[in-house]
């Protein structure tokens, strides 16, 4: 598992600052110079503070963009370069209990927004940031000024937001419109039934409002990926999903279907609600079969390859997040490994899929 936390050192009486850690001799005001390397500690200049990090080699920090918290004597790495999976967690509030969410909402909020628009400006050309949650329209108004500021300074960016779609409104179409190239939204549904879908995020209502938000979304033109969790409250729904997507939300760019991660309420409620894909695909299959007979794109996310048979194999994309990833010690020998995405760092082999077979 990667850290994304390093322990730092640096004067405590500095405020937080952000700094990208430069590859070599920079002119930059915002890189970060290497000046001291000893075993396992690295000293940094930067015009905002000197600071050292632990336990981390020069090339594996190069080009990343920290938050150094001198209070805490901590610095985030909040944009790793060599990495394809950054995400900027907004905010840890939500108004929704997802049954399997992985990331359980706090009450308190800490608003990072001007940190993570320094960090944005600092990031490498052409990525794409993910912004997540907590769900980040609880704090609307400043997740729009900030995207509007970051594709200001650099249009070279894109951004994947995660959110429930509870609360878009008409007055958000002009912005929507304005924007729509640059973003992608991932937003659940997890049963075309509303007392399905609001019983499993813990919300009355909820499958209403996410109705009248994606008619908003497709009125702007904007891209959505549907993300479905596929659990054993909703598995036998799947196909009736597939058919209600394909007639009520057919502008959808993708429909993602997911596997549990055992993590937060996930591992909570793991018992209850992981469905072993790995031993019967039956009602994925069926919905990937209608979803493809009707020409609307479809993917598996998180679904290592063994546990998917070979005629649905080209759906499943390597999803997880370097940094929560591993393999297993079967997977030692599998010649697909380079293709699969792998295991969460949190999952169990003595409660999950129980067909992994090395290909």
């Amino acid at each position: 598992m990667i850290s994304l936390r390093l322990k730092s050192e640096c004067d405590p009486s500095l405020a937080p600052f952000v700094v990208r850690i430069a590859n070599e001799v920079s002119q930059d005001a915002s890189d970060a110079q290497l000046i001291m390397e000893e075993p396992n500690l690295l000293g940094f200049q930067s015009v905002c503070g000197d600071f050292h990090l632990h336990n981390v080699a020069p090339a594996d920090v190069a080009g990343d963009v920290l938050l150094v918290d001198p209070r805490r004597q901590i610095a985030h790495r909040l944009i790793r370069a060599a990495s394809q999976h950054n995400t900027f967690l907004i905010t840890e509030q939500c108004d929704q209990l997802c049954v399997m969410c992985s990331q359980p909402p706090k009450p308190h909020h800490e608003d990072m927004f001007a940190h993570f628009l320094a960090a944005a400006r600092l990031a490498p050309v052409g990525a794409r940031i993910g912004l997540s949650g907590g769900e980040p329209l609880l704090h609307k108004k400043q997740l729009f000024d900030f995207i509007e500021e970051s594709l200001g300074d650099r249009d070279d960016l894109t951004f994947h937001i995660l959110t429930n779609g509870q609360h878009f409104e008409h007055d958000d179409l002009p912005w929507l419109r304005a924007h729509r190239s640059k973003l992608l939204w991932g937003i659940p549904i997890y049963s075309e039934i509303p007392s399905v879908h609001d019983d499993l995020v813990g919300k009355s209502g909820a499958f209403d409002k996410l109705s009248n938000s994606l008619s908003l979304m497709g009125l702007a033109g904007a891209a959505i990926e549907l993300r479905t969790v596929v659990m054993t409250q909703n598995v036998a729904g799947l196909a009736g999903l597939a058919d209600f997507i394909s007639r009520h939300i057919p502008f959808a760019t993708t429909w993602a279907i997911m596997q549990m991660e055992r993590i937060g309420y996930g591992r909570m409620n793991w018992d209850r609600c992981f469905f072993d894909s790995s031993a019967d695909f039956n009602e994925l299959g069926t919905a990937i079969d209608l979803m493809q007979a009707r020409n609307q794109d479809v993917a598996l996310y998180n679904f290592p390859l063994c546990t998917v048979p070979p005629a649905y194999r080209r759906y499943a994309a390597r999803s997880i997040s370097d940094w929560k990833q591993k393999y297993l010690p079967a997977c030692a020998e599998c010649q697909l490994r380079s293709d699969c995405t792998g295991f969460f760092e949190w999952y169990r082999e003595d409660s999950g899929f129980t067909e992994i077979r090395p290909q």
